[in-house]
């Protein structure tokens, strides 16, 4: 279904690289880089009836951001392994990915748990690690007094490389677009959560700015 989709939009003028295909939905990444104008979505849903359109401007600013690390990260041809699970995260990252399989060639390969990567040829492994996460876990390293490590610190998994799509991206961006409000931050300390949101009324872009200064730091020490 999915190449018989890429074939009709590129048929039509779409530039698949910037949109996803996932299942019976196809998500526009970039609406100027895509080309996918109005018109030709008239066209593509009189052969697709079934299939949606989505047009989130949410999304297009988490491919942006997630774009902007993932330049840095994957290389042509690259076997990447993603955790297949019911989390939005990984949801988001399996989306973000997909149409790296046709700008980049990227194979995308799923399994439960990262341990399956021992017996898979694979070069890298995602983490669905948020902005959020990250400054979360920052600011309680902070109020614990501890030496700040990022959680995005590791570059690898027994010798395989390690990417963070989401790093950039804050987890309300997530649900957002997935129009979910559930919150699945079982193991982060509420009292750090509960104070980022204070701090984040006070001084927007708090997130941001702590993965900077951190970043900072490691880069001194």
């Amino acid at each position: 279904m999915t190449r018989e989709l890429v074939k009709f939009l590129q048929k039509i003028g779409v530039d698949t690289r910037f949109v996803s295909i996932m299942e019976d939905k196809v998500y526009i990444n970039n609406l100027k880089f895509s080309r996918f104008s109005r018109k030709k979505e008239e066209l593509f849903k009189k052969s697709f009836p079934e299939v949606d359109v989505i047009r989130s401007k949410i999304f297009q600013k988490i491919c942006m951001r997630a774009s902007r690390n993932l330049a840095h990260c994957i290389h042509p041809k690259e076997k990447i392994f993603l955790v297949e699970s019911d989390d939005l995260r990984n949801f988001a990252i399996h989306t973000i990915l997909e149409p790296y399989q046709r700008k980049y060639g990227i194979e995308l390969i799923f399994g439960k748990n990262m341990d399956e990567t021992e017996n898979l040829d694979v070069d890298s492994i995602t983490l669905p690690i948020t902005l959020d996460d990250e400054a979360q876990n920052i600011l309680q390293l902070m109020l614990d007094g501890e030496k700040i490590e990022l959680l995005s610190s590791n570059e690898s998994y027994n010798d395989i490389k390690l990417i963070y799509p989401l790093i950039n991206v804050p987890k309300s961006w997530i649900y957002s677009w997935t129009q979910n409000t559930s919150d699945n931050e079982l193991n982060q300390d509420e009292y750090a959560k509960d104070l980022l949101k204070f701090l984040e009324s006070l001084v927007p872009g708090v997130r941001e700015n702590l993965l900077k200064s951190a970043l900072f730091i490691s880069s001194e020490c």
